[in-house]
């Protein structure tokens, strides 16, 4: 396995592109401690978005995992086009000339993914103790350490996210064209969303437990978006007689499907790459 990620991290090395995007999503996670300065002055009231327990925890865990997963675009671009250079510049033939085989090329792939996810889970956890520490109103062990589930459910889409990437790059072999497919795909689900809730199971939850199946929406549901949770937030609505009764936790069911997805990108992967004349 490492001799594979030797291989993986010297192809990244030399190239420009990948080490510009790279440290641009390392940096921009980082940016994450630029919303504590962020204040806004309403009338005669300084509000300060800090203030506003974004930082507390265990919250924080679930709010960084949510704002660095947007970020994700970033790593998934080096993914594809890792996968377009292997076509454009013959690197996967002379891989295989050289005595690799294609089931190693994949798992190849596939460790940089690992690698790829857990370095992110690992820095947005550095990230997130220190931003915690330094603005968090609760500091107690058990309630920094709680909530840590958020981690695992970044690291497993992640995964899921770049291994569907991984696995275009190999399906349509252009990056461009890839990263278009992927947007498409997004649309698609949108769409299908959309027509199943307004014109088939209107008024019901069926449609929203189809779509949770979908590769996507399976990933996008394991860290769902944090901002109903603030007290300010619960407060507002309860004013205006409206009640937030919103599932934020985190289930093993919906681990499982975005793990039977990887499977399924990766094997399909080989599949490709076996039955494909290169």
């Amino acid at each position: 396995m490492l001799r594979l990620l030797e291989i993986e991290y010297n192809k990244l090395r030399y190239s420009r592109s990948a080490r510009i995007l790279i440290i641009t999503y390392f940096i921009l996670i980082t940016f994450i401690a630029l919303i504590a300065s962020i204040e806004f002055n309403i009338g005669n009231i300084e509000f300060r978005v800090a203030d506003q327990g974004i930082f507390n925890f265990p919250y924080i865990w679930h709010f960084n995992s949510y704002i660095a997963a947007l970020l994700k675009l970033f790593l998934a671009i080096v993914i594809v086009s890792m996968m377009s250079n292997e076509y454009s510049n013959r690197t996967i033939k002379q891989n295989l000339i050289d005595g690799l085989s294609k089931r190693e090329f994949v798992l190849s792939k596939f460790l940089t993914v690992l690698v790829f996810s857990g370095i992110s889970t690992f820095f947005l956890f550095v990230v997130t103790m220190i931003l915690g520490l330094t603005f968090s109103d609760y500091n107690e062990f058990s309630i920094i350490f709680s909530d840590l589930e958020y981690l695992l459910a970044y690291f497993i889409k992640l995964t899921g996210f770049f291994a569907f990437c991984m696995f275009l790059g190999i399906l349509v072999k252009r990056s461009a064209f890839a990263l278009g497919f992927l947007i498409v795909w997004a649309i698609f689900e949108g769409i299908f969303y959309a027509v199943l809730n307004f014109k088939f199971f209107k008024g019901t939850d069926i449609a929203t437990n189809i779509m949770q199946f979908f590769p996507l929406e399976s990933m996008s549901n394991l860290v769902v978006e944090p901002f109903s949770r603030l007290n300010a937030v619960q407060t507002a609505a309860t004013q205006i007689g409206s009640e937030l009764n919103k599932d934020y936790g985190i289930h093993w069911y919906q681990l499982l499907i975005v793990i039977v997805w990887i499977v399924i990108f990766v094997y399909s992967s080989f599949v490709l790459l076996k039955k494909r004349d290169l």
